[in-house]
């Protein structure tokens, strides 16, 4: 399985500490023994997990070691990701690829009975990650793609950890994290409505920024990895909260209260975290979730242990619906 690389992160000044320093931390944690129950971890040092069902199989979308593919692979246990085996899907030897220097945070989605990869690009030039996708042409998850080019919002901005919402009503939007200027001061999450999969059909709205002491652990502030949780009518964005390099890196919650979903008045923040620390488990964050035969789970990367910088592990857990239709995450395991 691959093991992914320190961040670069850009030329951007993270506090409470450098980029130089939480490497520093990153490749000491990884020499040491991880804290907590390793019985729920399925990849020993992995990050920004996606995994997807579809017909009896799932499916994990991530990069290799040094950011410059995206892999999708193919398993039927939970149990089985960190073995199944990997297959290269892009970049490819006939398509078109824009200069970059690391791939951030593929999705693997399923839309309309086509697939398509979701993920941004580094280009270690300040500001100017942006968001891309992928079409599948074989009908195949492991399929052939092509590239379809960056996916344009009409106040471009930096942008990363894109990700599709779909409405009951079949409307399409796209939610990501981006910077309000062009200054790396804080990552908000943005909402746009989609023409198609593949196109943005109108500016971004700001539906979160951090706000609560606990979205703002390290600097710059961060709300990021946005990902839609849909069961029975009810309409869930869960994304991070805090640096991810912290200890204290978590998940929020915003609520869709019905109406224009690009009315940020549409939108309720739960003023506390619903999935953070435990005295063992640090920094979990970046979640994707999957029902596998009618139970659901969570499936995020937390801090190998206390003071990891980016040394993290995916692991994942069971989790159970409250009376009023929202997640109950329960604690880390």
């Amino acid at each position: 399985m691959h093991t992914p690389d320190d961040h670069i992160y850009q030329e951007a000044k993270l506090s409470p500490m450098t980029v130089a320093e939480i490497n520093e931390l990153t490749a000491a944690a990884r020499a040491l023994p991880p804290s907590g129950n390793q019985t729920h971890v399925l990849v020993p040092d992995g990050e920004d997990p996606w995994v997807i069902a579809h017909e009896g199989q799932l499916y994990y979308c991530t990069v290799d070691r040094f950011k410059q593919k995206i892999l999708v692979g193919k398993f039927a246990k939970l149990s089985e990701m960190a073995s199944a085996e990997l297959v290269q899907v892009w970049p490819s030897e006939n398509d078109s690829t824009p200069e970059f220097v690391e791939i951030w945070a593929p999705e693997l989605q399923l839309i309309d009975g086509k697939w398509y990869i979701y993920f941004a690009l580094y280009n270690a030039r300040l500001g100017a990650e942006r968001m891309f996708v992928l079409e599948g042409i074989s009908g195949q998850a492991q399929g052939h793609y092509e590239f379809q080019g960056l996916l344009h919002v009409p106040t471009d901005r930096w942008a990363i950890d894109g990700s599709v919402l779909r409405l009951d009503n079949g409307e399409l939007y796209f939610i990501w994290s981006g910077w309000e200027g062009v200054a790396n001061t804080s990552q908000n999450i943005y909402i746009a409505r989609m023409r198609n999969p593949t196109t943005i059909a109108s500016d971004r709205v700001c539906i979160s920024r951090p706000e609560y002491e606990w979205e703002k652990h390290g600097y710059p502030h961060v709300n990021e990895g946005p990902q839609a949780l849909v069961r029975k009518g009810r309409v869930f964005i869960i994304y991070s909260a805090s640096g991810s390099w912290t200890d204290d890196y978590c998940l929020g919650q915003l609520t869709y209260l019905g109406g224009d979903a690009l009315n940020p008045a549409s939108w309720r923040k739960e003023p506390q975290p619903v999935f953070k620390k435990t005295d063992t488990i640090f920094g979990p964050g970046h979640a994707s979730f999957v029902e596998i035969e009618g139970q659901d789970y969570i499936v995020y990367h937390a801090a190998r242990r206390s003071q990891a910088g980016w040394a993290r592990q995916i692991r994942a857990k069971p989790f159970t619906w409250d009376a009023d239709g929202s997640p109950d995450f329960g604690e880390p395991m």
